[in-house]
This record gives C-alpha cells, structure tokens and sequence, in this order.
C-alpha cells in the first residue's frame, strides 16, 4: 500500500502576534473554538502516551475532563495499562488532534493522581450508565468475550436499580498532568507551519517560536 502521494494543503493565516506569555490563555481560546465547531465530535479527545517499567512506550485516546492551571484532568482506572505505568514511571506526553480546524497541540509533563474527593465528585456526577460500566470493566485485563461484560453490566443494574448514585471503586479516579511542555501547531501552506512552543523553567513560561 503506497501512501507517499497523499496530500494535505492548509491555508491558515499566521498566529496572531503577540502572543500570550504564558499558555493557558491560548489553550483555553482553542479549546472555545473547538467546543463551537462544528463537525468535532469529541473535541476533548487527547492521545496519552505513557512508558512502562521496561521503557516500552503505549498509547490510547482518553478525554480531557478538566483544564486547570496546572495542567490537564482525565479519569480513568488506576489498574489500567495507563495507570500501571503512570505508577512506576509519571512521565507522559499527550496530543491533541484537530485536524478540521488545523490545529494541534502537545504536552510534555508528569501525571499524577488528583485527591479522591475531586475524584469523586466526578464519578457522581457521571450517568449511572457510567458508573456501572466504570465498576464492571475490569479495564486493560483479559476477558473470556464480549457477553462477559455484559452479563456483568445487567448484575449491577439489578443490584443498584433503586440507587441514583453510586460509590466511587477505589481504583478508579482522576490524574492531573502538569505539563512542562506545551507546544501549539497551525497549519500554514508549503508545509510551513506556525510552530509556539512554550517550556516551563523552574517557575515562569519561556516562548519560542519553531521551525516546522
């Protein structure tokens, strides 16, 4: 299967000078515009990538829940593939992918665990749905087949048919990644792309500009 002759052409204009000394500013403009385009079904889709204990590298698709100042929140079960090797090594690195509005942006930071009363006021304002299927999947684990999970899925509706809100498990919560390393991409024509790259050293933001 020969790919080489696919193309792509963008026609954005230049990133509006100047630009913000820190990141959180832009982050948040693109994160508005994704949310009100239309076409992005998933606009917080972000692909994690984490390192197990052999330096192995995975990665998967997980969603943003949350933007705070420092960093990024997403949910998950800490027993997964992703929370196991958060655990032994909180080094991780994240894209975000809008490929309709041209746009791409990339983290660089460490993950770690929010409190579990954060976390747990989440999961209870999750859709019961959710929560059964959080409880249930044993996430990242062999199963025997897909009727399995399903089985599983119609016990816990029995047994919590009369409960609106569910117990949080306790290997399921939230991380935050706090980044090191934000970079902002935007498609330009002949490949020569708007580059921002914004690196945290010590306390304070330094901006660069990159070459694509």
């Amino acid at each position: 299967m020969d790919l080489s002759d696919l193309r792509a052409h963008y026609n954005n204009v230049r990133l509006e000078e100047p630009l913000p000394d820190i990141p959180w500013p832009l982050i948040q403009a693109w994160f508005r515009e994704a949310l009100n385009h239309d076409g992005l079904k998933e606009p917080n889709a972000m692909s994690l990538g984490t390192v197990d204990a052999d330096g192995q590298p995975a990665v998967r698709l997980v969603l943003v829940k949350e933007i705070r100042e420092e960093g990024f929140v997403f949910y998950t079960n800490y027993n997964s593939q992703k929370g196991k090797h958060i655990e032994v090594n909180p080094k991780v690195a994240a894209t975000i992918w809008w490929p309709e509005m041209e746009r791409q942006i990339r983290v660089e930071g460490v993950a770690e665990k929010i409190s579990s009363e954060e976390s747990t006021a989440y999961f209870k304002s999750r859709p019961k749905g959710s929560q059964i299927g959080a409880m249930v999947s044993p996430q990242s684990t062999p199963i025997p087949d897909a009727t399995y999970l399903e089985e599983k899925l119609l016990e816990a509706e029995d047994q919590f048919q009369d409960q609106d809100v569910l117990e949080r498990p306790e290997n399921w919560g939230g991380y935050l990644i706090r980044p090191q390393i934000i970079e902002f991409w935007l498609g330009q024509p002949n490949r020569l792309h708007d580059r921002i790259l914004y690196q945290k050293e010590k306390q304070a933001w330094k901006r660069t500009r990159l070459a694509p």
